[in-house]
């Protein structure tokens, strides 16, 4: 049977330089031969390379996309001086001259700007393209596993039944799935909200 995924949001972040380094030596799945990473400005495409040549080379295979953003790292964390209050206080305190007046001290903290790779969005934004979209879920799962910041639900199906993911800063949690509306009952034609993952707990 084949597989498929129904609905997908994702808020996962990653050092781009982690996303490399993953690709490097990824275990992945049996259909997927390698993967083609193109970045495009302030956007990055990992696009399936098929296992097998069932596939035309004309068809579109799944890609993930991400946008990349640089953020601020700070590389530690200001030390306090324990030599006492006659030895100074902690870095960047106020200290007090001779006079007794008040002097401020500015300690600029060592940082640097690291570019991210932000997976954010709901399935046609982060899982694009149908021939291998399933397969290629499993290595969004994978990175997600990765992730140290950010959060990854899915409703998936694979051998004909249903299944919820739900990941959370790099760790798999519990999901299930709950019927909470059938959209043939809904007034004004409205009924389940696809796009929003609140049914998977």
């Amino acid at each position: 049977m084949t597989s498929h995924v129904y609905t997908l949001h994702s808020t996962l972040e990653l050092p781009l330089e982690d996303v490399f380094e993953y690709f490097e030596d990824a275990d992945l799945p049996v259909e997927i031969d390698d993967v083609e990473i193109t970045r495009r400005n302030n956007t990055l495409i990992v696009s399936a390379v098929a296992a097998e040549d069932n596939i035309s080379k004309y068809t579109p295979t799944a890609q993930l996309k991400a946008s990349v953003t640089e953020n601020r790292i700070y590389l530690d964390e200001e030390e306090e001086d324990e030599s006492g209050p006659f030895g100074g206080g902690p870095s960047g305190a106020p200290q007090w001259t001779a006079f007794g007046q008040q002097e401020e001290e500015q300690v600029e903290r060592p940082s640097e700007l690291v570019e991210y790779a932000c997976f954010k969005g709901d399935r046609e934004t982060v899982l694009q393209n149908t021939a291998l979209q399933y397969p290629m879920f499993e290595v969004l799962c994978d990175l997600a596993l990765e992730c140290e910041k950010g959060t990854l639900t899915a409703i998936t199906a694979r051998d004909g039944e249903l299944q919820a993911t739900r990941i959370v800063n790099g760790e798999e949690r519990a999901a299930t799935l709950k019927v909470v509306e059938d959209p043939r009952d809904a007034p004004n034609g409205n009924g389940i909200n696809w796009r929003d993952n609140k049914f998977i707990s």
